[in-house]
């Protein structure tokens, strides 16, 4: 047998007044996902278990059936196995944001999504200047923080306080005043770095601070391989997922124009997807461009990207017989702008045919499954 698991980050949100009541979901044109809703199960999905944050480190890893209680130690590290990033037994990881503070207020926790070439401009400049911690450039404001001899900090993300004052977030703990004293001395340098008097003098938003949140040291996760029985691989732009994918021992599958943003190519995920099968047994495709919608707080661009997830969905359905899942791995509701800890609809065509009506939280709630832990969705696709 052969498993697809096509995720769209995210997806799930609120009913929306502007939408006449309906969620994104409702709203949006998507016949593949509601064909496999119809012609499955389905049913609302726990991705977030009980005193973990809604972020989508602890559902992914869930969704993959790993314990976050048990094999969880932050997000950081999961990003320095995707970057190459080899973690001694001493060292803290922390996921290093560039973002935007003017007078004090977390403006923007993506500096305006700024370029990679522009972000490992200023990163090297950033390393060059401060030596207490390692710094390691990555994807446009998502970057890697390395602390040696580290022992942890109470960190909140970015995306949670924009709008917001910095002053009570910033990180505590052991490491606290370290990650205080880095972030203090990379504004004075990036603030006046001839990068950001570009952007400014564009109309964008200049990178003025450096952020680390959710660090932690590197974990220890059984193979998925040895877990499933099965040759598993990970499609995704997003660092995080690929760590998680390396730490469980899955082939990780670049895909060319895939960004991680709105503008990812999403065919292509879904072709290599497909080829992918070939030699693999289950395949794992995560899509960035709705959570990114929802953080911005662009209903427009958030239903557009659950369309263009959707022709993913039909792709993959006019070619693959197999099992297929479909679904967000939390909400990531427009009118907060950030993740939360509610359950997400799912659907599964290949495991019975009782479905719902169509693909969204409303329906699903309605669905044969009813309320299913992440860390059974594995095992239930799997289930011969």
């Amino acid at each position: 047998m052969k498993y697809l698991l096509l995720l769209g980050d995210g997806m799930a949100d609120e009913p929306l007044s502007e939408l006449g009541g309906k969620t994104p979901l409702e709203h949006a044109n998507t016949p593949h996902m509601d064909q496999v809703a119809r012609e499955g199960v389905c049913g609302m999905l726990s991705t977030i278990p009980r005193g973990f944050e809604a972020g989508s480190d602890i559902a992914n890893l869930s969704i993959l059936g790993y314990n976050p209680a048990q094999y969880y130690t932050g997000r950081g590290p999961l990003e320095a196995a995707s970057m190459g990033v080899a973690l001694g037994d001493g060292d803290v990881a922390y996921r290093c944001n560039l973002v935007t503070v003017e007078k004090g207020i977390l403006e923007d926790f993506t500096s305006g999504h700024i370029s990679n070439v522009e972000g490992k401009a200023l990163f090297a400049s950033l390393s060059a200047a401060i030596e207490e911690v390692h710094l390691y450039p990555g994807m446009s404001y998502r970057n890697l923080l390395v602390a040696p001899g580290g022992n942890g900090a109470a960190t909140v993300p970015p995306h949670d306080i924009v709008g917001q004052a910095i002053e009570p977030h910033l990180p505590t703990g052991p490491d606290g005043s370290l990650l205080q004293y880095v972030m203090e001395k990379s504004s004075r340098i990036l603030r006046n770095h001839p990068i950001n008097q570009s952007r400014i003098h564009a109309g964008k938003l200049p990178a003025t601070m450096i952020w680390p949140w959710s660090g932690g040291k590197k974990p220890l996760l059984p193979s998925f391989q040895k877990k499933y029985g099965l040759l598993g691989g990970m499609i995704s732009a997003v660092d995080l997922l690929k760590g998680i994918a390396l730490y469980a021992g899955m082939e990780v599958i670049s895909v060319p124009g895939a960004t991680g943003f709105l503008d990812t190519d999403y065919q292509a995920k879904a072709r290599y997807a497909l080829e992918a099968l070939h030699h693999l047994d289950f395949v794992y495709v995560h899509i960035e461009a709705p959570d990114e919608a929802a953080h911005m707080g662009n209903l427009e661009e958030k239903i557009r990207a659950i369309e263009a997830f959707d022709g993913v969905v039909g792709t993959v359905l006019a070619h693959f017989e197999g099992t297929i899942a479909v679904l967000p791995d939390h909400p990531t509701p427009l009118r907060l702008k950030t993740h939360t800890t509610e359950a997400v609809p799912f659907a599964v065509r290949g495991k019975g045919t009782n479905g719902c009506a169509g693909f969204s939280e409303r329906e699903a709630i309605k669905g044969s499954l009813g309320r299913m832990d992440a860390l059974d969705l594995l095992p239930f696709l799997f289930q011969s």
